[in-house]
């Protein structure tokens, strides 16, 4: 049942507590379905298709979640949240799980009240124009008109930026990705701007991608990441250590294709307790023993993920960068599971 929210930092914190007792995980497993907050809807990242089906990057960490503690991918139910609501869907426990391509910034973890359990995207922000505006550089907008998400990190960084710059802008606010495009296709603001990487999700969807053009300035740090809660360590634990049982899996050669063959068949102590045939992780997370070969199983590791949603293959056509294991001098790195 949906409960009535008030916005307010202070009532999101005061919410956080309660929704927190009761124990998500057994909430969840009594449930039978986790309740996961996306965004209304960025191809790449969450959206429904044609058929009503979810898929997306963050999608996929839903799913892995669900893998985990139920032992089924699609035991999920999709709750759209836009950049205002996100928060106290979360706090009010309407959600279990925000997945959301959402940054961790201190007040958000401190202030109010919630544990980000890890970085499943390194991005910062960008700015897109037409191609016919004849722009370079964000540094040439001086007057512009700047279409912007609402409750936003980006809202701020937006102003630093152009005051850093001594450069005007006039904002024009937006509550969805989808208003932003259609603003800025209609000729609303000269400008959009969010995540690079949601940049790049909007713009192939255009009929003409190429009459698009993305400035070269990264203005910020945007780590996205899921979060949950906090004053509920043993749910955290659980959605922590799924995100970083895909990155672990990346780096020691475990995919959705031969996760079922290494398990019974593995040289490798940490992929043996990874994937449960080693060791007591998964009872140590209130889980069964395979939980993080079932996460991995769901839709593959963080590769995987990477390649078949959001990838240089994929109309979004992104690189690793800095989504690379640290092996391929990338931020990616899971703490060892022993």
């Amino acid at each position: 049942m949906k409960k009535t929210v008030i916005f307010g930092t202070l009532t999101v914190a005061g919410l956080v507590a309660g929704a927190a007792a009761a124990g998500t995980l057994e909430d969840v497993q009594a449930r039978g379905k986790l309740n996961c907050g996306v965004t209304t809807g960025l191809v790449g990242f969450a959206a429904p298709d044609a058929n009503g089906e979810w898929n997306g990057f963050d999608v996929a960490v839903c799913r892995a979640v669900a893998a985990a503690v139920l032992g089924d991918p699609q035991a999920v139910e999709f709750i759209p949240t836009t950049g205002k609501t996100r928060f106290t869907a979360l706090a009010s426990g309407e959600i279990d799980l925000l997945a959301r391509n959402t940054t961790w910034t201190f007040s958000r973890d401190v202030d109010l009240k919630f544990d980000f359990v890890g970085v499943n995207y390194y991005d910062g922000q960008g700015f897109m124009v037409p191609k016919e505006l004849g722009v370079s550089s964000a540094k040439d907008l001086d007057g512009a008109t700047v279409c912007i998400q609402t409750g936003t990190t980006t809202e701020l960084n937006l102003a630093d930026f152009f005051r850093a710059n001594n450069i005007s802008y006039e904002p024009v606010p937006i509550e969805t990705n989808a208003e932003g495009q259609q603003q800025y296709l209609a000729g609303a603001c000269d400008t959009y701007t969010t995540d690079a990487s949601g940049l790049a999700s909007t713009r192939a969807t255009f009929e003409t991608p190429g009459d698009h053009v993305l400035l070269p300035e990264i203005i910020s740090k945007e780590p996205l990441g899921p979060l949950v809660r906090h004053g509920d360590n043993e749910w955290g634990d659980v959605v922590r250590w799924t995100l970083n049982a895909l990155i672990a899996a990346e780096e020691l050669g475990v995919t959705s294709a031969n996760a079922e063959e290494m398990a019974g068949n593995t040289n490798n102590p940490e992929v043996a307790r990874l994937l449960g045939t080693e060791g007591n992780l998964g009872e140590m997370l209130g889980l069964e023993a395979g939980w993080a070969k079932d996460a991995i199983l769901a839709e593959g590791n963080y590769g995987e993920i990477f390649a078949k949603n959001i990838g240089e293959e994929t109309p979004i056509g992104l690189a690793r960068g800095l989504n690379a294991q640290w092996t391929d001098g990338g931020l990616l790195y899971s703490p060892p599971f022993r």
